[in-house]
């Protein structure tokens, strides 16, 4: 059926994201996973090829079209290259970050971080996940405290996207004892006394993204870096949460996307018993579900996609999306790898990577349970 998702734009700038990867990601990828550290020449070159902050305004840098396709072609193209740590990252910056302060910030802050952020000069990360708090935000303990005009800041986050490289921090703090009206978030710059950044976090998967814990010791934030208003991050987050659960479940069909044509590429180039694996009825039929499903799976994002363009996404849409996605990557990566045989379970293959990198997804930013309470709740709600 013909897909109009795409129009000339974004498949021109297709062919820049793609210069782009053929260039800066794909000759250093595999050297960035053996280090568990991307260059940060990759974030500096995407900047160049104007890759980030396509939303934010032009006189600030940015590309000034706030079109979520663009994202999508990005992660598209991320996809096809297996570049899931990259991608992981650049989803931080464009889809969290970057968005909670061109709404929330002030004229100063826009003038003093995005320029940065656009050109990749800068990276970002948001702490909210600590040892002892996932989804449940209301049980924050990291606090901040007035000492003048100022805060001071304490606490420990962990899993924290971007945690090493990241020059500006959107922290999740309680300045209150109510669980719902006293969370506040502050942007925390690099070099800020009293901000050390722990271990990077060996993990079975997206080894190259640098995921790290980040420790707060009364670290002095000014008032001007307050991110919104005090006593509404809470409702801050709660807002945005649904472009970042969107952006998952984008993530995870585009790498579902990749997975499967490479699983259809490789099962019909070898054979076994004198036949092309392709050709074994088992083959078509796990191939002709996963297909479908792709194809249906596709046709919701897509209509998430355009909803968080026009901002009508609700929180329970946008979990539906991500949940489904999510595990509808996990199902995709598995059933290739076992077409793939023994070699699916190699590094020779890209499908290997995919398996292990992959599994995350139905975790962080709310995982499938938390979804289909979510969801449920919404049920509920609309019958009582």
């Amino acid at each position: 059926m013909k897909d109009d998702f795409y129009d000339d734009d974004h498949r021109a700038f297709r062919e820049v994201v793609t210069e782009y990867a053929a260039r800066s990601v794909t000759p250093h990828y595999e050297q960035w996973e053996r280090e568990h550290l991307i260059d940060r020449r990759a974030w500096t070159a995407a900047g160049e090829a104007g890759l980030l902050g396509m939303a934010v305004p032009e006189s600030l840098g940015g590309g000034g079209v706030d079109d979520y396709r663009f994202r999508c072609v990005v992660a598209d193209v991320l996809a096809d290259l297996g570049a899931t740590s990259l991608a992981a990252g650049f989803a931080l910056q464009d889809d969290i970050a970057i968005p909670y302060i061109v709404d929330l910030g002030t004229s100063e802050q826009h003038d003093r971080w995005l320029p940065g952020l656009v050109t990749g000069e800068s990276v970002s990360a948001i702490a909210m996940t600590e040892p002892g708090t996932g989804s449940d935000v209301r049980a924050i303990t990291t606090s901040a405290v007035r000492d003048g005009d100022d805060w001071l800041l304490s606490g420990q986050k962990t899993f924290i996207t971007n945690g090493i490289h990241a020059d500006l921090v959107i922290v999740v703090a309680r300045t209150g004892d109510d669980p719902r009206a006293s969370l506040t978030l502050f942007v925390v710059e690099r070099g800020a006394a009293g901000f050390e950044r722990g271990r990077r976090i060996d993990k079975i998967g997206i080894h190259a993204q640098d995921t790290a814990e980040l420790f707060f010791d009364r670290v002095r934030v000014p008032a001007e870096n307050v991110l919104g208003e005090v006593g509404r991050g809470f409702v801050h987050l709660m807002e945005r949460l649904p472009r970042e659960r969107l952006s998952i479940a984008y993530a995870a069909l585009a790498g579902a996307t990749a997975a499967l044509r490479w699983t259809e590429d490789y099962v019909f180039e070898r054979s076994a018993f004198g036949t092309r694996v392709g050709d074994f009825q088992n083959t078509r039929f796990v191939l002709a579900e996963l297909e479908t499903e792709l194809d249906v799976t596709r046709a919701y994002v897509q209509r998430a996609v355009r909803a968080v363009d026009d901002g009508s996404l609700t929180t329970a849409d946008a979990s539906k999306a991500k949940w489904w996605a999510t595990e509808l990557q996990q199902r995709v990566v598995t059933r290739g790898l076992q077409l793939f045989g023994g070699y699916g379970f190699t590094e020779d293959y890209p499908i290997g990577r995919a398996y292990r990198d992959a599994r995350v997804q139905t975790l962080y930013g709310g995982t499938t349970e938390i979804m289909k309470e979510i969801i449920g709740r919404d049920i509920a709600g609309r019958h009582t």
